[in-house]
């Protein structure tokens, strides 16, 4: 069933609390202070049972000047709104002050309520409806239904509720997917309950049980329990007037203006970039830096005013500004807010948040305003390329989706759009995806092809480039997972291939050719020449008259194909001599069950300067172990 909160706005004393109770029958004025005084202060709470039996929360604020900035915390989350002015005094500063402020939070679904029918003859009513009709001429409720009541004689009150279903039926629900977010407006304790928070849940869904975050304080906390119109539920959703009981949470740690989210989705910010209207009736032009009271959600903020493109705005103009905030605070995109001024207070103006953490902007920059006209307007693929040009390295779906602050879903569909433009590259990366720019990616690979192909001709007997070297040379931001998912990506599309360590090009076989695979092969012929008793390596070098560089770079291609083994630092064999080694060594143990290092010598047709290295490489790898003077098949267990 479709969830709707409805609230009352109007002047001080127009009958908007006597009206709700007429309405729910549920007293909202709660305090004593309200009672004694005969006006609300704060905000009050029903619920509203309609005709047709869907039931809506109704959020009923104070009229008085005093207390707007309660009204504001109030219309933080309303769908609908009531009007309301009294028949008997007319629209008053109040009134206009509300439908100001209704009109800058963008709230289309409204009904006027004249109140007090029953005070006024039926020709100054019909005087009224004129003056709320031309009140409402060229607003966003213009052609709203303007309902005559009395809340006393309850003469009506049917025609109201049967309007007001109509409307709710018309209502657009707010959205069910995606993370919680419950602007707070009131925080109280209940003996052997402990922290419980009220407020319009805007977005998502809560559920007992679940995790979640206190902002922009970053507190952590549980759904320990949950109520809707006062019944206790498993779970709320977007659209209801929800109170939450909180675990291990202290009421001192929590305000009005705090915002209960789904944990690790709202990120603390004390900058925000905007589209700012000043009210034409506002009586002077806004100043560059001005100070302001900004209210967001449930929160009344202190900041200024950057003015990005102007040094000052005429009243009935609009600009891009980034406000600075004084304590941090917790936005989404497209959040609609007001602002009033510093001293003396008064609503001037208001608009919606472009961007939710954004970095310094600088002023009079065509490019900083191009990018928020793209941000305020932009479609969800304009938004991803925008995004996606800035940090030039692949940027997982899930996070993109947070920051561009659009749904999984939108972002997903973006990226299939752009792909197949070839605008954007969509990399695997395991389970997860991954976006970029087609033409950052391109470029990479242009840039990691003569890197390759240079270290390839310098070193052509290596396997290839370094993986972390070329890491840190051409893409140091990257992590190395993310730069792996990369490389891996460049291998499907054929651009160059992956070893455990190293990079090359597709048709780079790091084989020796021409000079090169003659001189090796000479080499091998050297170390096989003797058997075992080869040539040291520095005799080899000296023999072949090689550079140590290119002797050095030999060295590493034999060891790395496995025709060579170290036995010591100048001491190599040949494989096929190796081999034969380990088959005699082997073969002796099988027969006699041990060797003496003098046996070995002997085997071998070698001197002690050879056998005892070899022997002892055998223990190292655990072919054979000592014990004592002689050599047994190895195992677990050898002694050194």
């Amino acid at each position: 069933m479709k969830q709707i909160i409805i609230g009352t706005a109007g002047h001080v004393d127009h009958g908007k609390s006597l009206l709700v109770k007429a309405l729910t029958g549920v007293e909202t004025d709660r305090l004593r202070e309200e009672k004694e005084r005969g006006i609300s202060i704060e905000l009050g709470f029903a619920a509203l049972t309609l005709p047709s039996g869907r039931r809506a929360g109704i959020v009923d604020v104070p009229g008085h000047e005093r207390f707007i900035k309660n009204m504001l915390a109030g219309a933080a989350g309303l769908d609908l709104v009531l009007l309301v002015i009294a028949a008997d005094e007319g629209v008053m500063p109040q009134t206009k002050e509300h439908f100001a402020i209704l009109q800058l939070l963008k709230i289309k679904a409204g009904i006027v309520v004249l109140t007090k029918t029953d005070l006024v003859d039926a020709d100054w009513l019909d005087l009224m409806q004129e003056e709320v009709r031309d009140l409402l001429t060229s607003t966003i409720l213009a052609g709203a239904p303007v309902m005559p009541v009395s809340s006393v004689t309850k003469k009506g009150l049917p025609e109201l509720l049967r309007t007001i279903d109509t409307l709710v039926a018309e209502v657009q629900e707010k959205p069910v997917a995606g993370p919680a977010c419950l602007p707070v407006d009131r925080v109280f304790s209940v003996t052997g309950f402990g922290t419980v928070v009220t407020g319009t849940l805007v977005a998502g869904k809560l559920a007992t049980g679940d995790q979640v975050e206190i902002m922009p304080t970053q507190i952590a906390t549980r759904v320990r329990g949950l109520q809707v119109h006062d019944q206790k539920t498993a779970s709320a959703r977007a659209g209801q007037r929800v109170a939450v009981n909180l675990s291990g949470v202290e009421t001192a740690q929590i305000k009005r203006g705090s915002v209960l989210s789904t944990s690790g989705v709202l990120v603390p910010t004390y900058r925000l970039d905007a589209k700012l209207y000043l009210l034409k009736n506002t009586k002077k032009p806004l100043q560059h830096r001005a100070r302001v009271r900004l209210h967001l959600g449930t929160a009344e903020i202190f900041g200024r005013v950057i003015l990005l493109d102007r040094d000052e705005l005429i009243p009935g103009e609009q600009a891009y500004v980034q406000l600075y905030l004084e304590v941090a605070t917790v936005a989404t995109k497209g959040e609609r807010f007001v602002i009033r001024s510093y001293s003396p207070m008064f609503t001037i103006g208001g608009g919606a948040i472009i961007d939710v953490n954004p970095p310094r902007r600088r002023r009079f920059q065509p490019t900083v305003l191009e990018a928020l006209v793209t941000k305020e307007k932009g479609t969800p693929s304009e938004l991803v390329l925008q995004y996606l040009a800035v940090p030039q390295m692949p940027v997982l779906i899930t996070e993109l989706a947070e920051v561009v602050t659009l749904t999984v879903d939108e972002i997903a569909q973006a990226l299939a759009k752009l792909s197949a433009q070839n605008k954007v590259k969509i990399i695997n990366a395991d389970s997860k995806k991954m976006a970029v720019l087609a033409n950052h990616y391109k470029q990479w690979c242009l840039e990691i092809t003569p890197v390759l192909a240079e270290h390839h001709k310098k070193h052509p007997l290596r396997s290839g480039y370094p993986k972390e070297e070329l890491r840190s040379r051409l893409f140091p931001a990257q992590n190395i997972k993310l730069f792996q998912y990369l490389l891996q990506a460049m291998q499907q599309d054929g651009i160059l291939k992956l070893a455990a360590q190293t990079i090359a090009l597709p048709d780079f076989t790091g084989q020796p050719t021409g000079e090169a695979a003659n001189m090796i092969a000479q080499i091998e012929d050297k170390l096989k020449s003797n058997l075992f008793q080869p040539p040291g390596w520095a005799e080899i070098i000296k023999q072949t008259g090689l550079d140590p560089e290119t002797a050095a770079e030999y060295l590493a291609y034999l060891s790395r194909v496995g025709k060579i083994r170290q036995i010591t630092e100048d001491i190599y064999l040949h494989i096929d001599i190796f081999n034969q080694a380990k088959e005699k060594i082997i073969d002796y143990l099988a027969k006699e069950k041990t060797i003496s290092v003098g046996e070995a010598r002997d085997l071998l047709q070698t001197s002690r300067k050879y056998i005892l290295p070899l022997l002892e490489y055998f223990d190292r790898e655990r072919l054979t172990r000592r014990l004592e003077d002689k050599r047994v098949l190895g195992g677990k267990g050898s002694e050194g």
